[in-house]
């Protein structure tokens, strides 16, 4: 058996831990530099507001309703969210963090007759008490089962949080009418597709024939009809895979011309890039570098560039990275435009234990290895950017807009709440 633990509404729950007073105030949580909505409170999705709607547009609504708006505050989020883990990973011996705010659980091993509904139910109420923060919890003997659980609590199981597709019965019974664009694994595409020819629900696609799904659906698509008939095809990844490709990026609070501050930004983008290098022990072959107008600005001139350069040695060493990509900001910038956002791209990815020197390049790997290792440990225990690269600048000229932010209420010493213990 498997189960798939969720945050209910994660960063307004998140918002909600330390103002408790907004309880049942309906929430909203915006995208970056204050764009649209990428959460909702249950009682923000009751008025019918939709997911990606820009916040402009709900105004009015806002204003009737009184809902409670946030900035971002990933920071926060990121921290509640590992609180959250450790202590649902104390549970089980086997999990793989799938997301910020949802986390499978391997029952492998437990007696077949272990009441795993209590269990899920004792899980829940110590997330709880531990973090305040809301979980729901779907179990059946396969991860894409176990997902369709998840998502059946909140419709049927409410009160208890818990859903348990035990065996095939409970399943054919719970999918019977279980749209099939909300199964794990089916986007748009193949949801119109399936609709087409008749599979409208999760039962009818765990029945359709195999040599249908092979052509239609590929091996990808047979994996998960046999996932829904309860043949485990996804194993558990406990150790997320390192990735292949690595962007940091941001957009601007407001447009930005000087080269100047576009080099303080890409810079520490260019920083932050190395460090996750480093965090998954690799390198970099190549880097690529680009800048964006605003391209729902149609009264201003568009230019959209980008620049890629091959490094000598592959690295994660971010001065050489920072070098690197200001050699490309400065190939392709271009003086009269009106900037909305600039990024980098780090290609080429190899494991750091695997580096293949160049005989017309001087190897200063180790130098530059103890002075990150210095460098990561000290922002660790100080926080972030305690020290950085002048390149990087300190006004931040170019950071986000984020007029409704939360305090960072476990990450930074000045934010935590106080309680005067003279007033009663």
């Amino acid at each position: 058996m498997y189960a798939l633990a969720d945050c209910n509404n994660f960063y307004a729950s998140c918002e909600r831990v330390f103002q408790p007073h907004l309880e049942k105030v309906p929430i909203v949580v915006l995208s970056n530099n204050d764009g649209c909505v990428v959460a909702r409170s249950h009682e923000v999705k009751d008025l019918g507001v939709k997911m990606g709607v820009p916040i402009f547009m709900i105004k009015d609504l806002v204003k009737q309703h009184g809902i409670k708006v946030f900035s971002s505050n990933y920071v926060l989020y990121g921290d509640i969210s590992s609180r959250v883990m450790s202590t649902i990973s104390s549970y089980v011996q086997n999990y793989e963090v799938y997301s910020i705010d949802e986390v499978f659980l391997d029952f492998t091993g437990f007696d077949t007759n272990f009441n795993l509904v209590d269990y899920c139910k004792e899980i829940r109420y110590v997330v709880r008490r531990n973090t305040r923060i809301p979980i729901s919890i779907g179990i059946a003997p396969t991860k894409t089962l176990a997902k369709a659980a998840n998502k059946l609590v909140k419709k049927r199981f409410k009160d208890t949080g818990v859903c348990y597709l035990k065996d095939q019965d409970d399943v054919k019974e719970m999918l019977r009418d279980f749209d099939v664009g909300d199964l794990w694994g089916v986007g748009r595409q193949y949801e119109a597709l399936l609709k087409k020819h008749g599979f409208e629900t999760a039962l009818k696609l765990m029945n359709a024939p195999d040599e249908w799904i092979r052509k239609n659906l590929s091996v990808v698509g047979l994996r998960l009809v046999n996932e829904l008939r309860g043949v485990p095809c996804i194993d558990l990844d406990e150790v997320p895979a390192k990735k292949k490709g690595i962007c940091v990026s941001r957009s601007f609070g407001n447009m930005i011309s000087d080269l100047s501050i576009l080099e303080e930004s890409l810079s520490t983008h260019a920083n932050r890039a190395s460090e996750k290098l480093r965090e998954q022990g690799s390198n970099c072959g190549s880097i690529s570098v680009f800048l964006h107008t605003n391209r729902f600005r149609s009264d201003l001139p568009q230019y959209f560039p980008s620049k890629e350069i091959e490094l000598p040695l592959a690295t994660n060493d971010a001065s050489n990275i920072i070098s690197a990509a200001q050699k490309a900001l400065e190939l392709i910038y271009k003086p009269g435009y009106n900037y909305k956002k600039c990024g980098i791209f780090l290609n080429d990815i190899t494991p750091a234990d695997d580096l293949q020197l160049n005989l017309f390049v001087q190897d200063d790997t180790d130098k530059k290895n103890k002075l990150n290792k210095s460098v990561d440990s000290l922002n660790k225990k100080y926080g972030k950017d305690s020290l950085k690269y002048a390149i990087q600048g300190t006004k931040k000229e170019w950071k986000l807009r984020q007029e409704n932010l939360s305090l960072s209420y476990t990450t930074r010493l000045s934010d935590v709440p106080c309680v005067d213990l003279n007033k009663s």
